[in-house]
């Protein structure tokens, strides 16, 4: 397969530092986007190979798993660290903009529409997060074999520490329903089932669509372009950054992810514990 990634990249320091793109330390950045670009490679790409002990050769492996790709870097204004990662410069591709920092995803939106045709799958990260999962879009794949171009399947994403209440934790739970109610309408086909090596797999229609990423196949980002809505940057579920990344699919798609009972099945970690760190604090922890 060919596939197509696309990333919003953005750090500027700030003293308010809301978000952790405007942090004054670019470390953890760093690391993150590092992680993730080298994530992509190792677990995608076709420089893969066993090594052979009795003839003391490596040779290749896992590639009927082994795709083409295409990592685009989105930034804009100047402010990004690319200059400072720590990984080749042939694993990604470096897009340039001028438009405001919250409104990058839209600009991915673009880099992903202008090459329609090209590739087997058209994607969106934003750059903390990191797949860990080598059957991810084999998985993706199988999914909308079974259910259809028209439902799409997010990954739950999750922060992981040995430290805190809480060991790892999905951080996308349910929202009110008032939140995507002018979006979507999650009564309809509210759940699909499956059974994957002999383990019975329930999708439910997703509260809360947003993963700060998608993954889409040819058709389904061909169908996505072709609305009236497409690149509109509208910005009206929850803020520019959800509204970049989840908006657009939530309108075109039925939305699913597995349930809290099977989340692990496609799953995205994000870098860092801004959001596990607020169990047992701003969160509670409840009974078992």
């Amino acid at each position: 397969m060919r596939i197509l990634l696309t990333i919003a990249h953005f750090f500027k320091p700030s003293n308010e530092g809301r978000h952790a793109s405007q942090r004054k330390d670019p470390q953890p950045r760093l690391q993150a986007l590092s992680q993730s670009l080298t994530a992509l490679q190792q677990l995608f790409g076709k420089s893969q190979s066993i090594i052979n002990i009795a003839q003391r050769l490596a040779f290749p492996a896992n590639q009927p798993q082994s795709h083409d790709l295409d990592i685009v870097i989105c930034t804009t204004q100047n402010n990004h660290l690319l200059n400072q990662l720590a990984v080749p410069s042939h694993f990604y591709k470096h897009y340039s903009s001028n438009v405001e920092p919250m409104l990058l995803g839209f600009e991915c939106q673009a880099v992903l529409k202008s090459c329609l045709g090209q590739y087997d799958y058209y994607c969106f990260l934003e750059d903390d997060l990191i797949i860990h999962d080598p059957w991810f879009f084999i998985k993706l794949n199988w999914f909308t074999q079974q259910a259809g171009d028209s439902n799409l399947l997010q990954p739950n994403r999750y922060e992981i520490s040995p430290h805190g209440l809480v060991h790892k934790a999905y951080i996308d739970g349910d929202l009110a329903l008032r939140v995507t109610a002018a979006f979507q309408n999650v009564q309809e086909q509210q759940q699909f089932k499956g059974t994957i090596m002999n383990t019975p797999i329930t999708f439910v229609r997703a509260l809360n669509p947003h993963a700060g990423c998608y993954f889409l196949n040819a058709n389904q980002m061909a169908q996505w372009a072709n609305q009236p809505y497409f690149l509109d940057r509208d910005t009206s579920f929850v803020g520019p950054l959800e509204s970049a990344a989840t908006l657009g699919i939530m309108k075109t798609f039925r939305v699913y992810k597995t349930s809290p009972e099977q989340a692990s099945f496609l799953e995205i970690q994000h870098f860092g514990t801004g959001f596990l760190g607020l169990i047992g604090g701003q969160v509670g922890l409840a009974q078992r």
